[in-house]
């Protein structure tokens, strides 16, 4: 394994829901470290579990709106396990990130490890406009997800100089 996957999911007609999304695009703008990739997942959940099983990233860091009960636009730092969630996958499009580390721990292979970015969202009904605390929770969102490759790459092993 080699790298670090960032990976927005959420969807984009759902209001809030669409702040992984946005995050993603704000990164993809950034000149980010080699061995960074940013992709918008939107609601692939099930490409998303295959790549997190592809075994090709050290470090994903999944970003979403999580409900936890905080202000709306409040950030989060969690670190899910994969596997820890149990239950039938009902829909591949409406995929929480907790589902697809579930279905990655079903379909094998490691995943390396898993980090969410998430953002307590203020208004999920249907409409692709971010709600006024959610969009400003954006680019500070950006930043952390900055800070955190950096991070991880600071404490990534460093690789064995070739004979």
């Amino acid at each position: 394994m080699s790298g670090i996957l960032v990976a927005g999911v959420g969807n984009v007609f759902l209001g809030d829901d669409g702040f992984g999304v946005a995050v993603a695009g704000r990164l993809a703008e950034r000149d980010l470290p080699a061995g960074v990739s940013v992709a918008d997942f939107g609601i692939r959940g099930v490409h998303l579990a295959y790549e997190l099983t592809g075994g090709g990233h050290d470090t994903a860091i999944l970003i979403d709106a999580v409900a936890r009960g905080g202000p709306p636009g409040t950030l989060y730092v969690l670190e899910p396990t994969p596997g820890e969630v149990s239950g039938p996958v009902l829909d591949a499009h409406d995929m929480t990130p907790e589902t697809v580390l579930a279905l990655a721990g079903a379909l094998g292979g490691g995943t390396g490890r898993v980090l969410l970015v998430g953002c307590e969202p203020a208004d999920l009904s249907p409409g692709m406009e971010l709600s006024p605390p959610v969009a400003a929770a954006v680019g500070a969102a950006a930043d952390l997800v900055a800070d955190l490759v950096h991070q991880e790459m600071a404490a990534a092993p460093a690789s064995a100089p070739s004979p």
